[in-house]
């Protein structure tokens, strides 16, 4: 099955009328949900010909960063439940990017590390989001990006 490359905007144009948005434009979360939407955008355009998501980037980071990293462990890592986790590193192992193991410490455990394929792969990943974070970090200065990630940190730790 061949898939339609959606062509996607950096960002959702301003339409004549949106600074009248009334109330709302002093919830935190609005703004939040805002900016996450035109970052998601970006990250999508940038990755499409990876055709890989946010979530499977992250997990081969991980792993990357972490051989023989306990499948448990990286959810915890990623916040992400059970089903989550297994149905992103089934995904990966298709694509042969990662490979399960036992490990030697815990045998009801299993471990994760990267194929080549998969380190490849992460490679031009890294690339990809070393331009999507250059159109990111372009919107503000230095000391507010280290602001900001340690305002966004306080939220969500």
């Amino acid at each position: 099955m061949t898939r339609i490359k959606e062509i996607l905007v950096p960002t959702t144009p301003r339409v004549e009328g949106d600074e009248e948005i009334g109330e709302i434009r002093n919830i935190v979360g609005f703004h939040i949900r805002l900016a996450h939407g035109a970052v998601y955008r970006h990250f999508t355009e940038t990755f499409s010909d990876l055709e890989l998501t946010q979530k499977q980037v992250s997990v081969l980071w991980l792993v990357d960063d972490h051989p023989d990293i306990a499948q448990t462990d990286l959810a915890q890592r990623m916040r992400m439940d059970r089903a989550t986790t297994m149905a992103t590193i089934n995904r990966l192992q298709a694509r042969d990017y990662l490979v399960r193991g036992k490990s030697a410490s815990d045998g009801r455990k299993q471990t994760l590390n990267l194929t080549d394929e998969g380190s490849k792969a992460l490679v031009d990943a890294k690339e990809a989001i070393s331009e999507h974070e250059k159109w990111l970090k372009s919107r503000l200065a230095e000391k507010e990006v280290r602001t900001l990630i340690e305002m966004l940190a306080r939220i969500h730790e």
